[in-house]
């Protein structure tokens, strides 16, 4: 695959799961959501990633900082602390133990705000890649 294929593989994967995000929230699985909203965030820079660097094939990790930190993306200090909290979901996506505290956590008011936050972002990211 070229370089433009492997980019367009990470918008498209991230693409099905933003639907995927949409669909979770309407049935109130609210933790997958935001579990699945984080793979967004992943996946789009990832696509940055391999989009800056001369490897088609990004870092082998979830954390959407460190990914950032590969490119010569710019945030700024609440931006990065927003990545940092959905690197939270990630975790609590794989391993069951994290999760039960947290559906009594997250209900359909602040997730939304989350994934509004989450959509602000994706929209960013998207707007900077072929």
């Amino acid at each position: 695959m070229t370089k433009d294929e492997h980019i367009q593989y990470w918008k498209t994967t991230a693409e099905r799961d933003w639907v995927a995000v949409q669909n979770m929230y309407k049935t109130k699985d609210y933790l997958h959501s935001l579990f699945f909203a984080h793979l967004v965030l992943e996946k789009l820079c990832k696509a940055h990633w391999v989009k800056q660097n001369t490897s088609n094939t990004p870092p082998w990790i979830h954390n959407i900082v460190r990914l950032i930190e590969g490119t010569d993306l710019k945030f700024n200090d609440e931006d990065l602390d927003f990545f940092r909290r959905m690197n939270d979901f990630q975790l609590e996506g794989r391993y069951p133990d994290y999760k039960d505290n947290l559906y009594k956590i997250y209900k359909a008011a602040n997730t939304k705000l989350i994934l509004d936050k989450v959509n602000q972002l994706r929209e960013c990211l998207l707007k900077k890649l072929p």
